[in-house]
This record gives C-alpha cells, sequence and structure tokens, in this order.
C-alpha cells in the first residue's frame, strides 16, 4: 500500500471510529437518560413502610356537633384514600346506650358497619372503647364488671374483622397498685378475647398508661401473645392540674420519642397524632421523621392510624395534613 492510500485508509478509519465513538457516547446518554427516567418513576412509585388507617376520632366533631350520621365513616376515610377503619365505641353511644347494649343492637351496629366497610372496599381494623368501666380499678368486683362490660366489644370485633379492640386501663392511681391492678384486668379480657383472635391492645391514654416504662412493664407481667400496646405519638401526659386524664392542663408530660420507642416491641397498631402544621406541612410539635423512624425501626408495618386533634384546620384538612404528612416521611423510610 503506498502512502496515499495508506493516508485515505486511515482517514476513512478515524472517521469510522469517530462516528461510532459518538454514537457511543449518544447511546450512553440514552442509557443514563433511561436510568434517571426509571429511577423517578421508582421514587414516585414508593409507598411508606405502613398501611394507612383513619382513626374515627379524627371526625368526632362532624359527629357530635354538627350531626354527620357515624356510619358514613367508610365513605369518608375511602374518600379521603384511606384503606382502614377504626372505630371509637362512644361515637355511637346515643343509640347502643338507649337500648342498653342489647344484642340486637349491638348486632345492628356489626352489621351496618361491615356494610358500608365492604361497599367502599376498606378493612375494619379495631374498635377503640370508652366508658366501659375502668379495667384498672382497685377494687377487684369494679375491675371484673368493666372485663365484662368489654366483652361485648370483643365479639363485635371478631364480627368485623377487627384484630384488636383498644382500652383504656384508667383506674387506681399509686404506681405499684396500678400495674397489679392493669396486670389483673388485662390477663382477664385477653383470656376472654384469645379463642376469638383479637388482641386487647393498649394506648397511653393519660394517667399512668401514659408513663411508657410502665405500661411496657405491664405487658412483660401480662406475657400474652394477644395483648399488646397502640403507641400514640401525643398522648404523653402523666399528670393534669385538676387530677383528670383528659381534660385540664397537663403539668408533667413522659418524653414521646422515648416512650414510643418503649411501646413499640408490644405494638399491634400505631396511631399517628397530630395537632398543627407549619408553611412545609410539618407537624410543629411532633417530629414525624424521627417517630417515625422508631417505628421502622421496631420492624412495624402494619396499620398507622391518623388521628386529628387540632383546632386551627378543619377536621377534613386535618385528616389530608396528616396523611400527606405521613406519606412523606414514610416514603422516605421505605
Amino acid at each position: 500500500m503506498n502512502r496515499r492510500k495508506f493516508v485515505n485508509s486511515t482517514a476513512k478509519t478515524g472517521l469510522a471510529l469517530t462516528f461510532l465513538g459518538a454514537y457511543a457516547c449518544k447511546e450512553n446518554k440514552k442509557e443514563e437518560k433511561i436510568d434517571a427516567t426509571e429511577e423517578v418513576v421508582e421514587k414516585s412509585m414508593a409507598e411508606p413502610f405502613f398501611k394507612l388507617s383513619l382513626a374515627q376520632w379524627s371526625i368526632n366533631k362532624m359527629i357530635r356537633n354538627d350531626g354527620v350520621d357515624p356510619y358514613t365513616f367508610a365513605e369518608k376515610a375511602a374518600g379521603w384514600g384511606f384503606t382502614g377503619l377504626e372505630y371509637v365505641s362512644q361515637l355511637y353511644n346515643a343509640e347502643l346506650e338507649a337500648a342498653n347494649f342489647s344484642e340486637e343492637a349491638m348486632q345492628n351496629f356489626v352489621d351496618k358497619c361491615n356494610t358500608e366497610a365492604k361497599k367502599h372496599g376498606l378493612e375494619n381494623v379495631l374498635i377503640m372503647i370508652d366508658r366501659q368501666g375502668d379495667l384498672a380499678a382497685s377494687d377487684e368486683k369494679e375491675r371484673k364488671e368493666a372485663v365484662e362490660n368489654h366483652h361485648k366489644w370483643v365479639d363485635a370485633a371478631a364480627a368485623m374483622g377487627c384484630h384488636s379492640i383498644r382500652v383504656n386501663l384508667n383506674g387506681v392511681q399509686e404506681p405499684e397498685n396500678w400495674v397489679a391492678a392493669s396486670v389483673d384486668g388485662l390477663s382477664q379480657l385477653a383470656t376472654y378475647a384469645k379463642d376469638k383472635n383479637i388482641n386487647i391492645i393498649v394506648e397511653n391514654h393519660g394517667g399512668l398508661s401514659s408513663n411508657a416504662a410502665m405500661l411496657a412493664s405491664v405487658m412483660t407481667k401480662v406475657n400474652m401473645d394477644n395483648c399488646g400496646t397502640l403507641p400514640d405519638f401525643g398522648n404523653f401526659c402523666i399528670k393534669r392540674e385538676s387530677g383528670d386524664y383528659y381534660e385540664s392542663k397537663c403539668i408533667e408530660e413522659y418524653d414521646k420519642y422515648k416512650g414510643v420507642e418503649e411501646l413499640m416491641p408490644h405494638a399491634k397498631a400505631v396511631s399517628a397524632k397530630a395537632y398543627d402544621f407549619d408553611e412545609n406541612g410539618d407537624e410543629t410539635k411532633i417530629d414525624f421523621a424521627r417517630i417515625l423512624k422508631l417505628v421502622k425501626d421496631a420492624g412495624y408495618s402494619g396499620y398507622v392510624g391518623v388521628e386529628y386533634e387540632g383546632e386551627n384546620l378543619s377536621e377534613e384538612d386535618g385528616i389530608l395534613a396528616t396523611k400527606n404528612l405521613l406519606i412523606k416521611e414514610g416514603t422516605a423510610l421505605a
């Protein structure tokens, strides 16, 4: 090959290589673009590490003050994008107390709730029980009566496909006596509920039940598979000015992050309490990112219930703000 042919050949080869190189660069950029697009899609499709339920207490003002039918709960929850329902017994008390909680009245409650949940494709998760007596009463007879008052709600929860009823541990105020009374009351009720596949779960809900270390010790002493906790993000007031459980000003509060961490090993449900939000949509009193990490680190992946209790937003807006914050922070941890 003479020099001219060699140069021409080399030039052609160089052009070919340049073309191939350019093509390869375009392909790499295209692949990078596809990868980036896939990453965006994956992020947009990501979901929280938990499922979302709605605590009916979030619409208690609608029901108690505005006359909203409590049986529209499933319809409203479905419209707001929830998949689970957490009922509140006292919101049905008007009709149930009028009938003295008869079997017929309780069956009517169960049937109507089941019909509405099925119609809207939602799952019944639990029932929060109030005003049925003190399970931690100091008097043994009073404690037994409280346990028996809860039996009908265990039966209702079983008929509705719920996994739990949430109970309170009101009663004796002295720590040592409260632990003993709580263990006895819970053990009796959990024994009744065991064969019905219903959990008895306790929320940190005022008084000594908001002392997470003490409540956790009660769970350890009961030592039954169907007895556990429902950690609430906000109910950690141990002592109030007037000595009541819920109304007067709180004067002593348990550390909420420490409390949730201590209760999570026994948790069978979780309640995401919220009060108010800033301009970025973050809760102003509770660090949701921090507290949800405690929930995730405990290996929990069940329902987290939205429970809005604020005053500055409407109940609907507060519910949606809480839900959106849970999705944001829960997805970031997923």
